[in-house]
């Protein structure tokens, strides 16, 4: 299996997001701590596993349609050769070539089939071939979610397991614990692309920390309405 970091940074954002959604509902609602961790783990298991499988189909529904379209301009290149080849004479002179260099240009690229091919896919239907597998990019998503998706958890997992007062931790302890894990995201993602880690890290906080923003105060919302 390879691991692709994109599909983990998506997968260890939402997981952190919704997760401190959770949390924070369940402390709004003064629910005993083993509820709120029952509800933490079921939403980090089931929310993450159907990411996970939203991805898988994504990915899986991208490759199927790129293969479609590829059998389609083999079909083309076969039965409408001379249209092809001024399609690639066309899209070579909006490149700015011209004259002898455009007519190399032309016979260099559809004297090879699979060349050919892919200048046409690239060229004039803007597709790339994805290289990823839809296990792979789910298993990644899957397991950024569940990995940094429960730190917001760990307060209220440590108190219920130790046998501590549901007083001793609410939601500002869980909003330092997402925030950590968003900073951690941020870091993991610069030492990745190569930026400077601090800066990575606060970005990812701020941005994380609007998005948990906006979740909390949706569900502080509904909770008013509702009761």
């Amino acid at each position: 299996m390879k691991w692709h970091f994109e599909d983990f940074i998506y997968g260890a954002f939402d997981g952190s997001v919704t997760t401190f959604a959770v949390v924070a509902g369940a402390i709004g609602a003064s629910l005993p701590i083993m509820v709120v961790v029952i509800l933490g783990f079921a939403n980090l298991f089931a929310d993450g596993f159907s990411m996970a499988v939203g991805n898988y189909q994504s990915v899986k529904a991208r490759i199927e349609f790129i293969q479609k379209e590829r059998k389609r301009e083999e079909w083309e290149i076969d039965n409408m050769e001379e249209s092809e080849k001024q399609e690639i004479r066309e899209i070579y002179q909006k490149k700015g070539f011209t004259s002898e260099l455009l007519d190399e240009i032309v016979k260099v690229i559809t004297s090879r089939r699979k060349v050919w091919i892919d200048t046409m896919m690239k060229e004039e239907l803007g597709l790339i071939e994805d290289e990823r597998k839809p296990l792979d990019t789910a298993s990644s998503t899957m397991f950024g979610f569940i990995t940094i998706g429960i730190i917001p958890l760990i307060p209220f997992l440590f108190v219920y397991l130790v046998g501590i007062t549901q007083k001793s931790v609410g939601s500002a302890d869980s909003v330092i614990f997402t925030s950590v894990a968003f900073f951690l995201i941020g870091i993991i993602k610069g030492k990745i692309v190569k930026k400077p880690l601090l800066r990575s890290g606060l970005m990812t906080l701020l941005i994380g920390g609007l998005a948990a923003t906006v979740a909390y105060l949706m569900g502080l919302l509904l909770s008013n309405l509702i009761t």
